[in-house]
């Protein structure tokens, strides 16, 4: 009951209020970056960036009740710019891996190639429902469309994953 009183005022020009609801936030937001990112300085950036835009829109926000998954929305959005900056200035995939010094799995680096490759809207019903585990129905308020739609854009974000994964892995894990 706290957080609607909160998004209310923040949607008022409460900065308190404001400061109080992304406060109550901060782990999940930070989740769902670092898991678009994989880099804990380009999560807190893109947090920081889409508090920023929040706070700059909220005032025309029409309903407060929406204010978290709007506030994820922003925050998914800033994700995908980083993401899209990232292709046109960084070196090569490939290259960028060998930069990296931790250990992963095998396994969990075929998740990640084939999660890279799905459409944005299949990568981010994935993220949302497994990394963050959102309901198909808080996931649907987030991203602005039918329960409906999110069902099947996650029937066919894990079909693709498993198609990416299947023919990704045969060389040193064979067929699953």
């Amino acid at each position: 009951m706290q957080e609607k009183e909160w998004a209310a005022a923040a949607c008022l020009g409460d900065e308190d209020a404001f400061y109080m609801l992304v406060s109550s936030q901060k782990r999940k937001l930070f989740g769902i970056a670092h898991s678009y990112l994989k880099n804990e300085a380009d999560a807190l950036d893109a947090v920081q960036e889409a508090v920023c835009r929040a706070w700059i829109k909220c005032r025309k926000l029409r309903d407060p009740d929406a204010f978290v998954p709007w506030l994820i929305r922003i925050l998914i959005n800033c994700c995908h710019d980083e993401l899209k900056y990232r292709k046109r200035t960084w070196p090569h995939p490939a290259e960028a891996a060998q930069e990296k010094t931790e250990m992963i799995s095998v396994y969990k680096l075929d998740l990640e190639l084939a999660l890279e490759r799905l459409k944005p809207k299949y990568r981010d019903v994935l993220m949302l429902k497994y990394y963050q585990d959102m309901t198909l129905t808080e996931i649907s308020r987030v991203l602005q469309r039918p329960e409906g739609t999110v069902k099947t854009w996650l029937h066919q974000g894990l079909k693709q994953v498993r198609e990416h994964i299947r023919k990704g892995g045969e060389g040193y894990a064979g067929e699953v």
